[in-house]
This record gives structure tokens, C-alpha cells and sequence, in this order.
């Protein structure tokens, strides 16, 4: 039985004329058992992985083009392939035991081609700020909390010299247009990037985790790319936000028969350490100020969403007395439900002034491009 995962990378470059000599000489050394035979079409390695029997190589073998940043193509997972490691002739018994065939159907359960995307050449883990800004290189990149297939791909690229054979899979939403407004031409993309960490299905994960991180978190980010024209160089510009589940230690009771489960919210951190830590975190990664905007209700007359929006007004409270004024969390609340029940009430204007304000506070990334490449400003 195979126990570990074994890779050799040849380090010479060859042509194309080489690299058909070299198969063919493999094929002929190896005819007696049959020579070399196609096996499918390979975009991209996903990874690899084992259960109890053998390894599996997952492969991308159907690409789609979604769209291109800065020149850099961007494709969607169309369709994948599992192949067993080693050839089946050499498999041990428990290749093809009960509980290995199970575990092997609920890894072909995954649909890979719905909502995962990639690039061979711009790390669309990242925002294009972060792109443009800093050099990330080898296997950084993969630790992202955005990239699905880290651990997968862990074991090749710590072997390999470099991570050419494995491609970052993203999972969340991309989608771009191109716009035309007084003659001139835009190129519009908006990217969703769902985390990988304390990932789940609605009920089943809500709030914070110790280690700070939340249930259902997404980055947004667009990007507006004005094409160059009439000796006007081009320019781009992104703004990025973030969404997550409250940040307290919180539940719901998963029931059929119940479709508003009641709020169960836990006393186990009356410090809100899990919540300073995500505060922390985005700090981190976004810089200050943080703006946070909050839709939940107001009043209730069995009260549920109210319990956290007190709750997490505290949390906040508290935290800020360890902050510098310039670094103090920026809570909005606006109940959502309530206005959007009154007649009148235009909510997607109301909802436009808080972007701007938090615009405001928080600049936007505007990049020009010049003949000798990017000029950096925010504005």
C-alpha cells in the first residue's frame, strides 16, 4: 500500500520537438507493458489526497474564461477528474474497500465548477491593491484564508521547486462587463472570495470561533478599469469590503418545523477576546478605520436579533476603550426591516449616503497606468 506521496520534477526545459522525442522514447522503452496512453486533457493540478487506500490526483480537464485583470486572464473551473495513484493493477485490497469507495463518493460530491475560479498569472486570492503594492511569490500565496485547495496542494509544493503545477482554486463569484458611458469604455468586475476558514451552511455556522475568525466570510471587491484612449492613459480603481457573521459567540437551533430558530447567545468569552481578535484581523488586512454597519432590528417583539445587536454594541464599547482615537471601531446601525416596511422610503438611497460615508473615511484605490507601468495614489 502506498503511504506516502513521492514527486521528482525534471528541472530541464524542453522544446516542443524535445518533449515529443522524450514521450516517445518513454512509450518505446515501455512497450512490453503496454507504452504510454493518453489519459485526458490537464489544465491544472488541485491537488492530491488519501483516505485509507491510495492517493488521488485531482486535475482541472475543462477550463472556461471568465474575464481578464490587468492583462491577466481569469478562468472558472468547467470540469475535474479524480485518478487513482498508483495505476489500479498495483492497488492493494483496501482500494477498493467499503469504507474507501464511500469516502471516495462523498469527494465526488464536491462541484468543482460551480463558483471556483483561478489565474496562472495574477494572484486572484489577493485584491488588486495588495497585487499592485507587494511582491508575493512561491508558496505565500496559497495561505491566503481564500484559497480552497491549500492543504491539497501542501505535500506537492513543499517537494516541487515551485508552484507551476498546481493552480490557487478561489471559491465565491466572478463576474465582469464591459460598459460604454460617453464614449468611453469601462471594463467592470465584481469579486466575491468566501473564506475558507470556519466555513459552513446557515445555522449550522454562525458568530466567532476562538480564533477570531467568522461564519460566512466574504470579501467583495470591484474593480473599474477604464480602457486607454485618445492619448489618455489607462486607469483602474477597486474598493474593497467585507461581510460576516456577527462576531459574538452565537447560535441557532436548526429545525424543519421552526423557520425563525431562536438566538442562543453564549457567556463563554465576557471578555470579547474572540471578538477584539477579529477586529484585529481585519485591521490587519484592510488598515483603519474599520466601518461597521449594522442592519439587524431595532425592537422586536420576541426579541431575537435584538439580543446580539445589544450584545455586540457592548462588545464594541468595550473594545474601544483599548484604542487609540484615531484606531476606535466606527459602528452604524440601521434596522433594515424597519424602513424598508415604510412606505416611501427609498432604502438603496439611504443605504448609498452610509457607502459614501464610510467612502469618505476609508478612500477607494486608484491606479493610473503610465508608459513605464502603475502609478499608486488613493484617493
Amino acid at each position: 500500500m502506498v503511504t506516502e506521496l513521492n514527486f521528482y520534477q525534471d528541472s530541464t526545459a524542453y522544446t516542443e520537438a524535445e518533449c515529443f522525442e522524450t514521450l516517445r522514447r518513454i512509450h518505446e522503452g515501455n512497450r512490453s507493458s503496454g507504452g504510454l496512453k493518453f489519459v485526458t486533457t490537464c489544465y491544472g493540478i488541485i491537488g492530491f489526497i488519501r483516505f485509507l487506500g491510495p492517493y488521488y490526483m485531482l486535475i482541472i480537464t475543462k477550463r472556461r474564461k471568465l474575464g481578464e485583470i490587468c492583462g491577466h486572464t481569469v478562468y472558472g473551473v468547467a470540469k475535474s477528474k479524480i485518478i487513482t495513484i498508483p495505476h489500479a493493477s498495483v492497488l492493494s485490497n483496501v482500494a477498493y474497500s467499503k469504507d474507501e469507495k464511500r469516502y471516495k463518493r462523498l469527494l465526488c460530491t464536491v462541484d468543482l465548477s460551480k463558483d471556483f475560479f483561478f489565474s496562472y498569472s495574477y494572484h486572484i486570492m489577493h485584491s488588486l491593491q495588495s497585487n499592485l503594492s507587494n511582491s508575493v511569490e512561491g508558496h505565500t500565496y496559497y495561505e491566503s484564508m481564500f484559497v480552497w485547495n491549500d492543504y491539497l496542494t501542501r505535500r506537492i509544493r513543499n517537494n516541487a521547486k515551485d508552484c507551476m503545477w498546481t493552480v490557487a482554486l478561489v471559491y465565491g463569484f466572478f463576474k465582469q462587463v464591459k460598459l460604454s458611458v460617453s464614449e468611453k469604455n469601462f471594463r467592470l468586475t465584481l469579486i466575491a472570495r468566501r473564506s475558507r476558514h470556519y466555513a459552513g451552511t446557515r445555522y449550522l455556522k454562525r458568530g466567532v470561533n476562538e480564533k477570531g475568525r467568522v461564519a460566512n466570510d466574504v470579501e467583495t471587491e470591484q474593480i473599474v478599469f477604464e480602457e486607454a484612449q485618445d492619448g489618455n492613459p489607462g486607469r483602474i480603481s477597486s474598493v474593497v469590503q467585507n461581510r460576516g457573521s456577527i462576531p459574538l459567540f452565537w447560535s441557532q437551533e436548526t429545525s424543519r418545523l421552526n423557520i425563525r430558530p431562536d438566538i442562543i447567545l453564549s457567556a463563554k468569552d465576557p471578555s470579547y477576546e474572540a471578538t477584539r481578535l477579529h477586529f484585529e484581523n481585519l485591521a490587519k488586512r484592510y488598515g483603519n478605520p474599520i466601518i461597521i454597519l449594522n442592519l439587524i432590528k431595532t425592537r422586536e417583539k420576541r426579541p431575537r436579533e435584538t439580543i446580539l445587536r445589544a450584545e455586540f454594541a457592548n462588545a464594541i464599547k468595550v473594545i474601544n476603550k483599548g484604542l487609540s482615537k484615531e484606531d476606535r471601531l466606527r459602528p452604524l446601525h440601521w434596522d433594515l426591516h424597519k424602513h424598508s416596511r415604510k412606505k416611501g422610503t427609498n432604502v438603496l438611497a439611504i443605504l448609498d449616503r452610509l457607502a459614501t460615508y464610510a467612502l469618505n473615511l476609508t478612500g477607494i484605490f486608484y491606479c493610473q497606468l503610465t508608459s513605464d507601468g502603475f502609478q499608486n495614489t488613493m484617493e
